[in-house]
């Protein structure tokens, strides 16, 4: 890639790819303490040249662009500003913060980044001490800034805690929750809501730049702190005149009264990509005396100063590799459909014949498929925000007047609706339809998304239907299954990624509920897989013939109700059963191990029962095979667990 090449992509004509020139800023920076004598000139500079080391890094990573790209000024103006780490700087959600990562002494493992035994592609505690919080779920920012506030003044400390917290994740009902708390407390808090939605243009005029630096200024909140202390005594007709005095002529300058109200001091909107809006206004913030949270609201554009990303769809959010020049990502020919795109094919194959099904997913239509279904009945698709809880509340409303909701969520993303689940869906026994996309090992998005535990979490719940597809041919069997389940909540999983292959009929069958299958036939020794690790447990089969031993395989369908007569026969007619899963401990193994001891199918002591399930632990990213090498879950493993029996 040639420095021309890829500045013709980049707004900024400073910026110089490490390697191109020797003698750059950001060559000269191992942590922000080296770049806060910079004059704002030298900033500006480096803000260009850390714009690109992102797009050349990313390039040959994948990951997470878009959101760093637009927040590349706000970042250096931060660790300029603030004497950071000691000052905390906690990003929510955190996929924006590779810019953050090059300041902060990862610059030489950048292109490490969600590779087995590199840098995550969020923030996390034990990577470095600018990481304060580790996040990969939204909306956490306020909350944990709070927390470290409060913590802050019992201590006696000064330091400053910096939440950097997107629009989108505000749409999240734990933000308002934190927000709330914060404004009802004198804790020093400041949160700068990054805002890519707005237009920058109305509102970051000459004048509108020049009034928000006035307010944010500690002259003037000084005066104003001092101004509420003369108001308050005044007598009430006059004391609320000059309340909605202030209150109009800080709305005439594009101010946000819901901050206000909620109790926090409100700078803005100032444009986030410009650093003479930008650093004055920290500066200013840093040095007031204000007590109590500050908020301040800044503009910026997602992708900005790349043109691929600026001009495509999604701003180029997630990202393959990718050529810098033209943008295109180097995505590998998948051999068999998405389990994403089958499920949202079934669903609209579903719909088509019955008006009652309603998709609903929190924010990842794409992610989900629920954007293929929104495009195929969009008065029937319902995108709530990153808002789960509201989500499966909001699905038992319309199962409870009759409709049949899927509600599409990410299997790490339902826990954030747990409550909901327990007690609005499966206490009134709705019919509500969880898919949740992303079950098992997700690779370079890491532990935070891995679908770990949603077979231990649903599992141990009264009413509910526990499936997992075991290919694309079982998924559309499972979407059929659960548009026809009317009698209580179902849920159904399925992983990241593709599919094997398998010719796919224009609609699913119904399934029996709590029928499994037998997949193989054998004498000596029984293999019960839940989900997606089937094909192993086949091919471990394989394995376990060559050296003389015949292995039943069977795929279980169900977790909840289990097909007891299938378990009963595989222990009963074999000296060992295993049970395979890509769930933690205390799921799909334990279910099976405590209603075979409770059925007395295990005291003639003839069969011994193991279970392999993910590690009880969190694993890293890294490519998934490797992961689920690590985790014990290959046909080798497998294999392995068999011959131990019969050692």
């Amino acid at each position: 890639m040639t420095k021309s090449g890829i500045e013709s992509r980049i707004d900024d004509p400073n910026p110089r790819l490490r390697g191109d020139d020797s003698g750059t800023l950001l060559d000269s920076i191992k942590e922000p303490a080296d770049f806060r004598h910079f004059s704002d000139d030298q900033l500006k500079t480096l803000a260009g040249e850390l714009r690109a080391e992102t797009i050349d890094a990313v390039s040959t990573t994948g990951g997470h662009l878009g959101a760093g790209l637009g927040v590349v000024e706000l970042t250096v103006a931060i660790h300029a500003v603030f004497n950071t780490p000691e000052d905390r700087l906690i990003w929510d959600v955190g996929h924006q913060c590779y810019p953050h990562k090059i300041l902060t002494g990862r610059r030489d493992r950048i292109r490490t980044l969600r590779q087995g035994g590199g840098l995550s592609g969020f923030t996390k505690r034990s990577e470095s001490a600018y990481d304060p919080f580790g996040a990969a779920h939204s909306s956490t920012s306020i909350s944990a800034g709070l927390g470290m506030a409060v913590a802050r003044d019992l201590s006696g400390g000064a330091n400053n805690i910096i939440a950097v917290i997107g629009d989108g994740s505000m749409s999240a009902g734990m933000a308002y929750e934190a927000m709330n708390n914060a404004g009802a407390m004198k804790s020093r808090l400041i949160v700068i809501l990054n805002d890519n939605e707005m237009s920058i243009a109305p509102p970051v005029g000459a004048m509108s730049r020049y009034l928000t630096r006035l307010v944010s200024s500690r002259a003037y909140i000084g005066a104003r702190e001092a101004g509420k202390k003369v108001v308050e005594i005044l007598p009430p007709p006059l004391r609320h005149a000059v309340k909605r005095a202030e209150e109009s002529a800080r709305m005439a300058m594009g101010t946000g009264t819901l901050f206000e109200e909620m109790g926090f001091y409100y700078i803005g909107p100032v444009d986030g990509h410009n650093l003479d809006h930008l650093l004055p206004v920290l500066r200013n913030v840093r040095d007031s005396n204000h007590h109590g949270p500050v908020l301040i609201h800044a503009i910026t554009k997602k992708g900005k100063g790349y043109a691929p990303a600026e001009n495509s769809r999604d701003k180029m959010h997630g990202v393959s590799k990718f050529n810098v020049v033209t943008g295109e990502q180097s995505k590998a020919r998948a051999n068999a459909p998405s389990y994403t795109k089958v499920f949202a094919q079934s669903l609209i194959a579903e719909a088509q014949r019955d008006d009652k099904i309603v998709g609903i997913t929190a924010a990842m239509p794409s992610g989900t498929g629920m954007d293929m279904f929104g495009h195929a009945f969009p008065e029937r698709m319902f995108d709530v925000g990153i808002a789960e809880q509201h989500a499966v509340t909001f699905a038992a409303g319309l199962a409870a007047e009759g409709y049949k909701p899927f509600c599409a969520i990410y299997s790490t993303f339902l826990q954030r609706g747990y409550d909901q689940v327990v007690h609005d869906v499966a206490l009134q026994n709705l019919p509500v339809r969880f898919a949740m996309d992303r079950a098992g090992l997700v690779g370079a998005d890491g532990a935070t998304h891995a679908g770990a535990f949603d077979i231990a979490y649903l599992g141990c719940l009264p009413n509910m239907t526990l499936m997992a597809a075991a290919d694309e041919l079982e998924l559309m069997h499972m979407v059929a299954t659960a548009a026809a389940h009317d009698s209580g909540p179902i849920a159904f999983r399925y992983p990241r990624g593709d599919g094997i292959g398998h010719d796919l009929p224009e609609r699913g069958e119904i399934l029996e509920i709590g029928k499994g299958r037998i997949v193989r036939e054998g004498t000596d020794v029984a293999i019960l897989s839940y989900g997606t690790r089937l094909q192993e447990c086949l091919l471990a089969a394989d394995m376990l013939a060559e050296q003389g031993i015949s292995a039943t395989v069977a795929d279980a369908r169900f977790a909840k109700p289990l097909d007891m007569d299938l378990i009963g026969r595989l222990i009963s007619g074999h000296g060992f059963l295993v049970t395979v899963e890509e769930g933690s401990v205390c799921g799909f193994g334990a279910l099976v191990l405590q209603q075979a001891a409770n059925a007395g199918l295990l005291d003639s002591g003839k069969c011994l029962l193991r279970a392999m399930t993910l590690p009880d632990s969190f694993q890293d990213h890294d490519d998934p095979r490797k992961q689920y090498d690590e985790a014990c879950l290959t046909a080798e493993h497998i294999a392995a667990k068999v011959r131990e029996s019969r050692a």
